[in-house]
C-alpha cells in the first residue's frame, strides 16, 4: 500500500463522524477546531496579516473540516500550512501540491533553483513539520501532474491561494485545474482566493503579469474543466484597491516594490481586492 493510499486509509468512521463537531477547550470555553488552529501560538508571526487573509472566515466559506483530505496548491513559506496542517492532521490528511515544475520554470537558467523546486515532494514534509511540529510523515506532497494513480478521486477539497496569476501567465492554469478535478471525489471542492482586477480591465492588463484577474476569467476556466460555481464572497475584498497599479498588485503590501515612493499611500490601502469562490466537481 502505497504512502497516500495507507494515509487516506486511516480515516476511521469515529474521526469521521466526529469531525463535523469537533471541539477543543481554551480556558473552559469551547472553540472549534478551526478558530483553535487560527489561534495557536505557531501561527505568532503570521497573525498581522489576519485582517488582510481572513483566514477563519476563508477556511469555513470552503466548509473545511478536520476530518477532509485537504490539498493546498502552492504553500510557499507556509502561511495557510500553519492552519491547515494542525486542523486535519489528527483525522484527515493533508497534501502539499507544487506546480508542473519542467513548465513552470521553463525558460529559467539556473538550475540549482530548478533542482530546489524538484526537491519539493521530498524536502516540504520536514518543512512543514518544522513548521508545525507534526510528524512530517504525516505530510505528503506532489506535483501536481505527478500524484500517484490512486490519489485520483480520493481528496475533499483544494485550496488555492493568490496562485492563479501564475498559472495563467504560463498557460497552465487549464492543465491544473483538470489535475485538481481528477484529484477530487465526486462533490468535493476547490476554494480560491485571488487578487481581482475590475470588470472593465483591458485584455493587456489582466493576463497574470500584474497579479490581476477577472472573476469572470476564472469562472468561465473552471466551468470548462467540469465545475460549477458553488458560491462567491467578498470576505477578502478591499473595495479600496484600484486594481490598476503601474507593478501590478506587487505595489501593495506586503511588497511595496515601489519602496518609499508613494508608501503612506499604499499601505493605507492595505492589501489587494481579492475574489474568493467556491467551486464544485458534480456528483
Amino acid at each position: 500500500m502505497t504512502a497516500f493510499k495507507s494515509s487516506l486509509a486511516a480515516l476511521s468512521l469515529s474521526a469521521i463522524l466526529m469531525s463535523g463537531t469537533a471541539l477543543a477547550h481554551e480556558h473552559g470555553k469551547p472553540t472549534t477546531a478551526l478558530e483553535t488552529a487560527i489561534s495557536a501560538d505557531i501561527r505568532a508571526e503570521d497573525t498581522a496579516r489576519d485582517q488582510f487573509r481572513n483566514p477563519a472566515e476563508t477556511l469555513a466559506f470552503f466548509g473545511i473540516k478536520p476530518d477532509m483530505a485537504v490539498g493546498e496548491y502552492g504553500p510557499g513559506g507556509g502561511w495557510y500550512t500553519r492552519i491547515l496542517l494542525p486542523l486535519v492532521a489528527e483525522d484527515g490528511q493533508y497534501v502539499a501540491l507544487n506546480a508542473d515544475v519542467e513548465r513552470y520554470m521553463a525558460g529559467v537558467d539556473d538550475e540549482e533553483r530548478i533542482a530546489r523546486a524538484k526537491a519539493f515532494p521530498e524536502t516540504f514534509p520536514a518543512r512543514a513539520a518544522e513548521w508545525t511540529g507534526i510528524d512530517a510523515e504525516k505530510v505528503l506532497a506532489f506535483e501536481v501532474d505527478e500524484t500517484p494513480e490512486e490519489a485520483a478521486g480520493t481528496m475533499d477539497a483544494v485550496v488555492i491561494f493568490r496562485s492563479m496569476h501564475g498559472l495563467w501567465r504560463r498557460n497552465m492554469a487549464d492543465d491544473t485545474i483538470r489535475h485538481f478535478h481528477g484529484l477530487l471525489k465526486p462533490g468535493g471542492v476547490v476554494g480560491l482566493v485571488q487578487h481581482r482586477a475590475k470588470a472593465d480591465a483591458p485584455y493587456d492588463y489582466v493576463q497574470g503579469a500584474n497579479g490581476y484577474l477577472k472573476e469572470e476569467q476564472i469562472i468561465k476556466l473552471f466551468e470548462a474543466e467540469g465545475f460549477e460555481l458553488v458560491a462567491s464572497s467578498d470576505v477578502n475584498a478591499n473595495p479600496a484597491d484600484d486594481a490598476n497599479w503601474d507593478g501590478g498588485v506587487w505595489s501593495l503590501p506586503p511588497t511595496l516594490r515601489h519602496g518609499d515612493t508613494d508608501r503612506a499611500k499604499y499601505e493605507a490601502i492595505g492589501e489587494s481586492d481579492r475574489m474568493t469562490l467556491l467551486f464544485r466537481k458534480p456528483e
